[in-house]
């Protein structure tokens, strides 16, 4: 194990990465001059690797807003590589059905030294993946799911599908959200945080649309009916989604699939307005917000609809209550807890920091 600065970035590499002394770690990253990613992130992820007797392979990687593929000499430096990281979120952009290889490639939600070293990267990379494993058996067996929040969100439905199974081609570090529930089973109403904002499969401007009112977002299935509020909002999100709809040439009225947050030490210390991007690039792992994939018939779509401290019930049992994720509720995972002892530490004062 090395120093203690570095669990984090042990966890990332050993405990998510399976990563053993001699075999080769391509670190890709991004510049820090983008304002994404620190550098010390960089630097700590370096120091660990070498640490554990890695042979690193630097690669910076350029900033590509709509990037569609993977450049080829991306693809060979990672086929050339044991293992892949990316600090950098073109990652992010090719997870959904784009990125393809028989190597192991992480994404880092950690965006930073401080967070990778903080409990949201330090607790073990299998807990979480445990957790996320007894909540999606939980709510997509259940006959009905209920979904609402103190400022008027409800939706309700059944779950038609399966979990995935979780990352194969990609990993997530940390395992941040449960498999996403297509919306094809539900209908109601998103009471939205105040903006609309953009998923990072793409990057456009702006990014964000703030709104001066409370605003909801109405669905049936897989279609969005319209927003209703205040009328210059609704005009404002009409006008947002036809810019983006415009600019992709997709459907503006997809409504995909929602997840939420299971990670109780996800956090975001800036102001979500302020940092649109890096917000919507970390903070939806956090259980206090319900996340819905929008505008375009594909996941995560362009537009995410977010709801705060959402309260889920699967079968008439609470597994989020205001915002709270209840581990203990669900089968299977008290014996989690039990097994990972930092997990349920970390669950006894979870961080409410969410930039808003």
């Amino acid at each position: 194990m090395p120093e203690q600065n570095l669990e984090g970035a042990y966890n990332l590499l050993v405990n998510c990465g399976q990563a053993c002394a001699g075999e080769r770690l391509l670190l890709c990253y991004e510049q820090e001059s983008l304002d994404f990613y620190d550098r010390a992130i960089v630097e700590d992820v370096c120091a660990c690797a070498q640490e554990i007797g890695l042979e690193v392979m630097p690669y910076v990687l350029d900033f590509d807003p709509v990037i569609d593929t993977v450049p080829a000499q991306l693809a060979a430096a990672i086929a050339a590589a044991d293992l892949t990281v990316f600090l950098a979120r073109l990652a992010d952009q090719m997870r959904f059905g784009r990125f393809k290889s028989d190597q192991r490639t992480i994404l880092s939600y950690a965006l930073n030294s401080a967070s990778l070293a903080s409990p949201f990267g330090t607790v073990h990379y299998k807990a979480s993946l445990a957790l996320k494993q007894v909540i999606d058996t939980a709510v997509f067996g259940a006959s009905e799911v209920v979904v609402t929040c103190k400022v008027g969100t409800y939706f309700k439905g059944k779950i038609s599908a399966s979990p995935d199974g979780g990352d194969v081609n990609l990993r997530r570090f940390p395992m941040l959200v449960n498999t996403p529930a297509p919306a094809s089973g539900f209908a109601g109403r998103i009471a939205l945080p105040g903006f609309l904002v953009g998923t990072g499969s793409k990057y456009y401007h702006p990014f964000g649309v703030t709104f001066d009112a409370p605003l909801f977002a109405v669905f049936e299935g897989n279609t969005l009916l319209g927003f209703e509020g205040q009328k210059s909002d609704e005009d404002k999100a009409n006008q947002h989604l036809d810019m983006v709809a415009g600019r992709f040439e997709i459907d503006r009225n997809f409504v995909h699939s929602w997840h939420l947050g299971i990670h109780p030490k996800c956090y975001f210390d800036g102001v979500a307005v302020d940092q649109f991007e890096s917000w919507s690039g970390s903070a939806f792992g956090n259980p206090r917000l319900l996340h819905v994939h929008t505008c375009g018939a594909y996941a995560p779509g362009e537009v995410c609809w977010n709801v705060v401290d959402p309260t889920l019930v699967a079968d008439g049992v609470t597994i989020w209550e205001d915002g709270v994720l209840l581990p203990e509720r669900v089968p299977g995972g008290r014996e989690v807890l039990a097994e990972y002892d930092d997990l349920r530490r970390a669950f006894l004062a979870p961080d409410r920091r969410i930039g808003l």
